[in-house]
């Protein structure tokens, strides 16, 4: 069941109408990875785990992002309601607006509608919760980028209120992973790995194949070189060959 409340999750003031930079928060509401797309995503994956708990999350989380919905349409329809009536009516019709009306519609900033393949479901809560941690990355990164085009201070509050809750969320999807002892393990399912699990494929020519980290040193790695030495700048003469580290068992 939900509840709605006339008053919306986080105070919405645009001292500033711009219709163009609302055509820009179209991305928030019917876009990609906007709130709607969040919300039905987390509502769908809540019925993929029988952990009560995290299902609770999932759903409390997935009504917090139509709360947040709520806040994307007020912004929109502050941003073009008020500029249609005032001087900014050219910027009005260059947008979308002028052909769709004020407020907020199930669509980004191209004009694309909203699409049900946005919401990324894949039937296990570990798969899932890994996708929302990338998912929270994303939403992050277009709420950072209209910050910074945001025209008022009222706009640039109510966009950092909800970009630190795509921080506060994903921090919430890491912590369920670390109880199920998922966040660092790669593995999701029942697959037995065969044994090339441990395997590092060098297929990088010249001197960049030198390089390392932890991503591709040992212990955790096993080189496996693929290109000729000569290819890879270590001067290997004609007629020798190519020495490859047996993979660990």
């Amino acid at each position: 069941m939900f509840i709605h409340r006339p008053d919306p999750i986080h105070q919405v003031r645009v001292d500033t109408p711009d219709p163009v930079f609302a055509e820009k928060r179209l991305e928030q509401f019917g876009g990609a990875t906007g709130e709607l797309s969040a919300a039905l995503t987390y509502f769908t994956q809540s019925f993929h785990t029988e952990d009560q708990g995290i299902r609770d999350m999932l759903q409390n989380i997935a009504t917090e992002e139509f709360g947040h919905l709520e806040m994307v349409a007020l912004m929109i329809e502050q941003h073009t309601k008020r500029a249609r009536q005032g001087a900014q009516e050219k910027a009005f019709n260059s947008t979308l607006f002028a052909m769709r009306g004020y407020g907020p519609h199930v669509m980004d900033s191209r004009g694309t509608t909203w699409d049900a393949r946005y919401v990324n479901e894949g039937g296990s809560v570990v798969r899932d919760l890994r996708a929302d941690i990338a998912a929270e990355a994303g939403a992050l990164a277009t709420y950072e980028a209209l910050i910074h085009q945001a025209p008022d201070d009222g706009s640039r509050e109510a966009l950092r209120h909800l970009a630190t809750r795509e921080v506060a969320h994903a921090r919430m999807f890491m912590k369920a992973l670390e109880a199920m002892n998922k966040l660092d393990d790669p593995i999701f399912g029942d697959l037995k790995p065969d044994d090339t699990v441990d395997v590092y494929f060098n297929l990088t020519a010249g001197p960049e194949a030198e390089r390392r980290g932890p991503w591709n040193s040992e212990p955790d790695f096993h080189i496996r070189d693929l290109v000729p030495q000569a290819q890879r700048g270590g001067g290997m003469g004609a007629g020798q060959h190519v020495r490859h580290s047996p993979s660990r068992k």
